[in-house]
């Protein structure tokens, strides 16, 4: 039997207007879109509430939040996948992929253990196993700057699914960590090490750097393009680091660390994504360029949510405001986010597209938006 709902008489969000109307989901995917207040008998009424595409998060620490929610506390895997789910469907993201550094240090005082393989693997059994409420897509942080990069990366193949890689270098001194002074009073403060800890950690950083650098980076490169994801670069700062992303292919920045940076990513076609957390607070939390002072310069594409799951779709409101243009907003969590990863089934409320979509309490205050439903796949998860 044909499992249909109907969403009527909503605001919907559609790319480049908004329209007061119905939309018909029918065996899991959009059948219909009407224009117009009426409420069809057997029809859910929305009563001027907005309809959104689902939002798509491409980068996000959550995960990892779940499986270590204290330091040295390793939570039981299983358990930890289905609440960050759950958590990911209560903030309206529907799709997302799954942040896992590859590529770890295991001579340091502070060591870093290799846990992408196991971790990909029980996420992949409970996403096949239909425990899942919303679309979990792989995404492997590379982290040029280790001992065990090419390594752990030989553990996956085209099998894993693995939709995004991004190139992360952080080498101190350069990119996120260029201020020595930030970095060592969040190692300090953080991790609780002496002065000297500290210097010898970045002493063995930046020899693993001059050593591995250049090849960890290459073989990133080398398996993204073999196993056919989408490669981003991570923290640019420089227009000459933008350049070396433009020449490997890459076509997605994570947060540029500057407006140079983020000026040079558009003059190299180069998407920008800032995080959601900075334009929520108004600035970076590590002293870099605010995402407010991008979007007002027209610089900003995409936004992700990073550590704060909710934030993304408060991210899209602050913007619909600051912009006075709610489709071109939503288009930064939905439609550019899944452009830029070559999703086509999704992002956009349009017929024959999944039916991910998200009801938005009218009459919001942008601070605090406020969710009435989330769908997936034409399922209601939230």
């Amino acid at each position: 039997m044909t499992e249909e709902t109907i969403l009527a008489n909503a605001r919907l969000v559609l790319p480049d207007e908004v329209v007061t109307g119905s939309l018909r989901i029918s065996d899991g995917r959009i059948a219909a879109i009407d224009t117009g207040t009426t409420v069809p008998p057997g029809a859910i009424d929305c009563g001027g509430d907005l309809l959104a595409p689902g939002l798509i998060e491409l980068h996000t620490d959550n995960l990892e939040r779940h499986i270590s929610p204290r330091p040295h506390v390793d939570w039981p895997h299983d358990a930890a996948i289905l609440a960050h789910d759950a958590e990911l469907a209560g903030a309206g993201i529907t799709t997302v992929f799954d942040a896992m550094r590859i590529g770890s240090i295991t001579r340091a005082r502070l060591r870093d253990r290799a846990y992408a393989r196991a971790l990909s693997t029980e996420l992949a059994a409970l996403r096949d196993s239909g425990a899942l409420r919303i679309s979990h897509i792989l995404h492997l942080r590379a982290e040029i700057c280790s001992e065990t990069l090419e390594e752990e990366i030989a553990a996956f193949g085209p099998a894993d699914r693995i939709g995004l890689v991004s190139l992360m270098d952080h080498t101190p001194g350069q990119r996120q960590f260029r201020d020595m002074g930030h970095l060592k009073r969040h190692f300090m403060r953080g991790n609780q090490m002496t002065e000297a800890e500290f210097e010898s950690h970045i002493a063995l950083l930046h020899d693993l750097s001059a050593r591995n650098g250049a090849r960890h980076e290459a073989a990133a490169v080398a398996f993204a393009r073999a196993v056919g994801a989408v490669m981003a670069s991570h923290d640019d700062t420089t227009p000459e680091q933008v350049a070396r992303s433009a020449a490997h292919g890459i076509r997605l920045a994570e947060f540029p660390t500057t407006r140079a940076a983020a000026e040079a990513c558009h003059a190299n076609g180069i998407a920008v994504m800032m995080g959601a957390p900075n334009l929520v607070r108004g600035s970076s939390h590590s002293g870099n360029v605010a995402a407010a002072e991008l979007a007002a310069a027209g610089l900003l594409d995409i936004m992700s949510s990073d550590y704060v799951p909710s934030a993304l779709l408060l991210s899209a409101l602050l913007l619909a405001d600051l912009w006075d243009d709610l489709p071109r907003a939503i288009r930064t969590v939905t439609a550019a986010p899944a452009e830029a990863t070559g999703l086509t089934d999704r992002g956009r409320l349009a017929p024959g597209l999944r039916a991910d979509v998200i009801r938005i309490a009218a009459n919001r205050p942008a601070t605090a938006p406020r969710l009435r439903g989330v769908w997936s796949g034409g399922v209601r998860v939230s």
